[in-house]
């Protein structure tokens, strides 16, 4: 059995909570304009990575994944994708050799939002984050990814 558990340090919870303020106040403007909710936002983000000429045959995400990632329920990711669909920020293909399955892509207009919304978010943290040389920045990504990894395996079971 591990020894006991150290008290998180309010410090680092404070910090995290500011950015997410900064965060989420980028996105409120964002959702101003486009009308986004921060889970599309996620969602969007998950289906943007890896975008590229190659990135057309690629095989898309699964409406799990989707869920997990966009921290919401199956049924509510269902209609999360729903929207993107209906206003043309995503699209879904059947699977090659299970028509049962679907999977979600981003669509040229979604990919181009994720653009815009990310010039903004660069513009409210850019300046704090290029003072960081490229081992710190390594060094933030891979702390910051442990704690999603951490808070994901802590994860509701409805929401995986």
């Amino acid at each position: 059995m591990d020894g006991p558990r150290r008290a998180p340090d309010v410090r680092v919870v404070d910090l995290l909570d500011l950015a997410d303020r900064t965060v989420g106040s980028c996105l409120a403007r964002a959702s101003a304009t486009s009308g986004i909710t921060r889970e599309q936002w996620r969602t969007l983000m998950l289906l943007d990575q890896g975008v590229g000429d190659e990135a057309r045959d690629a095989p898309g995400h699964a409406m799990g994944e989707i869920a997990v990632r966009a921290a919401v329920p199956a049924p509510t990711a269902t209609r999360l994708v729903d929207r993107l669909v209906a206003e043309g920020l995503a699209y879904r293909r059947s699977d090659d050799w299970d028509r049962r399955r679907v999977h979600v892509h981003i669509s040229s207009e979604g990919h181009a939002l994720v653009a815009r919304i990310a010039a903004e978010l660069d513009a409210a943290f850019g300046a704090e984050l290029a003072d960081l040389d490229p081992a710190d920045r390594t060094r933030l990504l891979g702390l910051l990814a442990r704690l999603d990894g951490a808070s994901a395996d802590r994860a509701e079971p409805s929401r995986r």
